[in-house]
């Protein structure tokens, strides 16, 4: 009897054991996984490149060549902005040669010792001639302008600057590699006129002058 007896509490335990487990197991938090479903996506935007150049007032060199005076200079400035990455050149021409002209009359488009390359003013005797320069912070080569910071002083060209003759084909003044501030990059031309022992004929004498602004 008493083996049968303790027969009976030992399966009770072990059936009260089971069913506490069980409960537990029931019982106990469990933590939940989600199922996911990732995706990615590329967002593009495209930068237009462009150029802008400004239109100055036409220029009106000072003073008048005549009797009295021998020389004449003038200056016009022109800003270039661009966002291309390899940045912009500035070429100018003139629209005929030579350039600078009053029906039949005409000055001598400057020439230089070496052609197209730029040298300080200087006229011949028995001479006419109008040229150009140019300064400014992307003016192409070191030193190849001179290094004058401006167009000169009454009728005298500045004697730091080097000059050349304008051609019908761009000639680069200006030019940089990467994109340009939001307010632009300034380059002044500077326009010179002289006789030289010799009168040009008196009337009103006209060049055109383009400037150009190209992505590079």
């Amino acid at each position: 009897m008493k083996k049968h007896f303790l027969k009976q509490i030992f399966t009770s335990s072990v059936i009260m054991m089971f069913l506490v487990q069980v409960i537990y197991v029931y019982l106990e938090p469990s933590e939940v996984t989600a199922a996911t479903a990732p995706d990615s996506v590329v967002v593009s935007l495209t930068v237009d490149s462009g150029i802008t150049i400004t239109t100055p007032t036409d220029v009106t060199m000072a003073p008048n060549i005549g009797i009295s005076s021998d020389g004449s200079i003038g200056t016009v400035l022109w800003t270039v902005k661009t966002n291309k990455t390899t940045g912009y050149s500035l070429g100018v021409k003139a629209s005929a040669s030579p350039a600078l002209v009053s029906g039949a009359n005409s000055f001598t488009d400057y020439t230089e010792t070496t052609n197209g390359t730029p040298e300080f003013w200087s006229v011949a005797s028995g001479q006419k001639e109008f040229g150009y320069s140019a300064f400014g912070t992307d003016v192409t080569g070191l030193g190849l302008w001179g290094t004058g910071a401006n167009c000169g002083s009454g009728s005298t060209p500045n004697a730091t600057l080097k000059y050349v003759g304008f051609k019908a084909a761009d000639k680069t003044v200006a030019t940089r590699n990467t994109v340009t501030p939001t307010t632009g990059i300034d380059t002044t031309v500077c326009f010179a006129a002289q006789q030289n022992g010799v009168y040009v004929a008196s009337g009103t004498y006209t060049a055109t002058i383009t400037a150009t602004a190209t992505e590079i």
